[in-house]
């Protein structure tokens, strides 16, 4: 079964996605995870809490999450270093940099409605866009 690394971006977008896009078999990086959880605790109030806990407690249960591991720590720093080669700085963008490592860590392609984001990776990892609804 084929499987892909989606980024939060597709998490976030699930319900409006084209699920024919996404590969049969999807996982998310522990990243993600904390991603989401930043998204819970900044909430500006109670509804948009409680919204943002729903989705994060189906995305736990439903979505298998690979950690970011030693193997993913090496590659994140092959993408830091062509990031900066490309004139980027590798701190702005840490949370994607590091699922994208856990991608490639895996051998997995990496769906994304942002690719812009990782242009220039082509030779550490596979990048499919997804359009954005």
């Amino acid at each position: 079964m084929k499987t892909g690394l989606v980024d939060t971006n597709i998490v976030m977008h699930w319900p409006l996605l084209p699920l024919n896009e996404l590969p049969p078999r999807i996982v998310i990086s522990s990243v993600t995870l904390a991603e989401l959880w930043t998204g819970v605790d900044l909430a500006d109030n109670a509804e948009m809490r409680a919204e943002r806990l729903d989705m994060l407690q189906r995305v736990e249960s439903d979505i298998e999450c690979i950690p970011f591991d030693p193997a993913a720590a090496r590659i994140y720093g092959r993408i830091a270093a062509a990031a900066t080669n490309l004139g980027r700085s590798p701190r702005a963008r840490v949370a994607d940099q590091m699922i994208a490592a856990t991608a490639a860590a895996h051998g997995w392609p990496l769906y994304t409605t942002n690719p812009g984001d990782f242009a220039g990776l082509e030779r550490i990892l596979t990048v499919v866009p997804v359009a954005r609804p």
